[in-house]
């Protein structure tokens, strides 16, 4: 059995870990230290089962505490190339014992995990499909402005999906970022909306996945509600049905039910 458990979604930090067996592996650290850890031991989770670190790009909301939290328990990190030479420019890897994911996948204890491209504005963003030791699939991605082929070739043959729906296009044109800023959420290289999430996920349901994550939402211009109701109205038009066909869920800025999904 896998446990998948939200610890923080969002603009202002994101971290997931998974399970599998005996392994537990992060997902990003995008809070402090003792952030993370609060929240870990908040949802009856042991640092210490946690084998490594794996970092989609180094933007600081999914790396805020890597530093720290690696040296601390002495966990290794991955990365792709252009991002770990990213974080070594800015220090975040001082101490930390670190090495490039390859593109052909690694075993880290109970999990393979395969690293695919994604379109984001840094130096080499990445998104992960993970293969469990009961054989499921897991696949991450979020930070992405548009759902690329690789990306999608990795979603598909997914049973659990954590994919991204940052924005309603609506309240982003119309807030108060500066027009700069909404320029960049809405490029290719920014972050995927509702719209664009919502429109994606029957092809998920049809091709096997019953499980989907919204996540990264942003605090400013989305709302859980609307991001949930986005997404469920795209598959009940094409005949999809929840808790038959699939489940979704919403990933809290902070988790502080302790919830975790297990399948």
């Amino acid at each position: 059995m896998a446990k998948v458990c939200p610890l923080f979604s969002g603009s202002s930090g994101n971290s997931y870990y998974i399970e599998s067996g005996d392994t537990g592996i992060l997902l990003d650290v995008g809070r402090s230290a003792k952030q993370i850890r609060e929240r870990l031991e908040a949802c009856n989770l042991s640092p210490e089962k946690i084998q490594g670190i794996f970092i989609t790009h180094e933007h600081v909301d999914h790396v805020k505490g890597l530093r720290v939290f690696a040296c601390k328990y002495h966990i290794p990190v991955y990365a792709s190339a252009g991002t770990l030479q990213a974080l070594e420019d800015s220090g975040d890897l001082a101490k930390v014992t670190y090495d490039r994911i390859p593109w052909e996948g690694m075993c880290c204890g109970d999990f393979f995990i395969r690293p695919f491209p994604t379109s984001h504005d840094c130096a080499e963003s990445i998104g992960f499909q993970l293969q469990t030791s009961d054989e499921h699939t897991i696949s991450l991605a979020t930070d992405l402005g548009i759902l690329t082929d690789p990306v999608k070739d990795a979603l598909r043959q997914s049973d659990f999906v954590i994919l991204e729906s940052n924005h309603d296009i609506g309240m982003l044109q119309n807030g108060a970022y500066p027009y700069s800023l909404k320029r960049r959420i809405l490029s290719p290289k920014g972050h995927l909306s509702n719209v664009d999430c919502a429109d994606y996920l029957p092809e998920l349901v049809r091709s096997g996945t019953t499980r989907m994550i919204l996540s990264h939402l942003s605090h400013e211009n989305n709302t859980p509600e609307l991001a949930l109701q986005t997404a469920l109205c795209s598959l009940k038009v094409n005949g999809m049905r929840e808790n038959v066909d699939y489940q979704l869920y919403v990933a809290p800025r902070e988790n502080q039910t302790g919830r975790s999904i297990l399948f």
